[in-house]
């Protein structure tokens, strides 16, 4: 079981990796494409390569030719469902919240936007425990509290206040959708297809992505020139490979661990920033990606109750 969860932990670890280096490549889009039409062509970018993943993967499973998942039809109504229903919600959460979250960098800072946006790693303990009656682990807890303080020195410049400005509130309904997405994942996953879960979510994006960038913008093919490496990295490796690896991931880990972990993208950003965009780190940024790094480590010790069972 402990097996299971350290292979689910280690998925979301690599999409917190490519989830960080996928902010340089964001910024560098910032300049060049607007955001809308951004977002709507890297998810239509996802769904068509985890769609033709997903198809490959029925092939060869043999699924198409009529095998089913399980012996009862009952079951695999309830599996189609789960996996249809799942994505949708999904889709919807994560929408918003990527939204949201760009609409409020227009108002505020990308380091209170990134600290505000990572608190969901305590709603998502909160939720668990309040909606799902989730036995959330004292260890667990003292992580996530760990977390915010690297966070908060990871992503906040000295100085800088805590005046509520239109885009923090906006970012904070952001990590309140990235929560309920967390959720969601969580129980639907495990009874489900996660890769058809992601094909479902990244189209439900799109569409509401391409609605708003035909609204409020004037999509053009220049863009998407100009832009092609950023749009290239963010639709194919951030947007499909790894959204879906979060999937995944969570599959084998708790919704509580698996969004601490993904936190852990803050950490990768910097580290992309330094690689990528030659940007220097501050000493109190290196003392913030320790100090996530302690929390990270801390969540993956097992408890008593754990060590009795292995």
């Amino acid at each position: 079981m402990h097996s299971r969860k350290t292979k689910g932990n280690l998925i979301l670890l690599f999409t917190a990796l490519i989830w960080g280096f996928a902010f340089a490549f964001q910024n560098e889009a910032g300049q060049l494409i607007t955001p809308y039409f951004f977002g709507a062509f890297r998810m239509t970018m996802a769904t068509i390569a985890v769609g033709i993943v997903s198809f490959i993967v029925d092939v060869q499973a043999g699924k198409l030719q009529g095998i089913k998942v399980f012996e009862s039809e009952e079951k695999n109504r309830e599996y189609k469902r789960a996996t249809i229903v799942g994505g949708i919600i999904c889709g919807i959460g994560m929408g918003f919240a990527t939204t949201l979250q760009q609409m409020g960098l227009m108002y505020t800072s990308a380091g209170r936007s990134g600290f505000i946006t990572a608190l969901y790693i305590i709603l998502v303990p909160i939720g668990a425990a309040l909606v799902f009656k989730s036995k959330i682990h004292v260890k667990v807890w003292i992580a996530v509290l760990i977390a915010i303080v690297g966070m908060y020195l990871l992503c906040v410049s000295p100085g800088e206040g805590f005046d509520l400005n239109k885009g923090d509130i906006l970012t904070a309904v952001c990590a309140v959708c990235f929560a309920v997405q967390i959720l969601c994942a969580d129980v639907f996953v495990p009874k489900a297809n996660p890769i058809k879960i992601a094909v479902i979510e990244f189209a439900v994006i799109a569409a509401g992505s391409w609605v708003l960038a035909f609204i409020f913008e004037d999509p053009n093919w220049a863009m998407i020139k100009a832009a092609l490496i950023p749009v290239l990295y963010c639709g194919l490796i951030s947007g499909a490979m790894g959204y879906t690896c979060q999937l995944i991931g969570q599959k084998y880990t708790d919704p509580t661990s698996a969004s601490l972990i993904m936190s852990f993208e803050a950490v990768f950003a910097v580290v992309g920033g330094v690689v990528i965009q030659k940007q220097v780190m501050p000493l109190r940024e290196m003392i913030g990606c320790v100090i996530m790094f302690a929390a990270i480590i801390l969540v993956q010790l097992p408890s008593k109750e754990e060590r009795k069972k292995q």
